[in-house]
């Protein structure tokens, strides 16, 4: 345990920024499992605007320094495209 009030201090800041972080985290994985589940019922509509929601928030917690810029760009491209494919295989077996 420290005894030194600023490092007392560093701790406390140290575990709020965790908890906070650690939700921003959860949200995120909350927000791509809508988008694969949205794509697995086959709904292509609510999918597309869960993507574009899901980018936004790894954005967000990108420019915040929760998330690595990389890694957030890696979910994205992933989650875009399980999308178009998706689209893709609608545009083509409808017509």
């Amino acid at each position: 345990m420290a005894n030194i009030r600023s490092q007392i201090k560093r701790n406390r800041q140290a575990a709020k920024r965790r908890l906070r972080n650690r939700s921003v985290r959860s949200a995120l994985k909350t927000a791509k499992k809508k988008v694969r589940l949205a794509l697995g019922e086959g709904d292509l509509e609510t999918a597309l605007a869960r993507a574009r929601e899901a980018a936004r928030a790894f954005d967000k917690a990108a420019s915040k320094g929760i998330l690595h810029k990389r890694t957030a760009a890696r979910h994205k491209s992933r989650l875009a495209r399980a999308v178009n494919q998706a689209l893709a295989k609608a545009g083509t077996s409808g017509g």
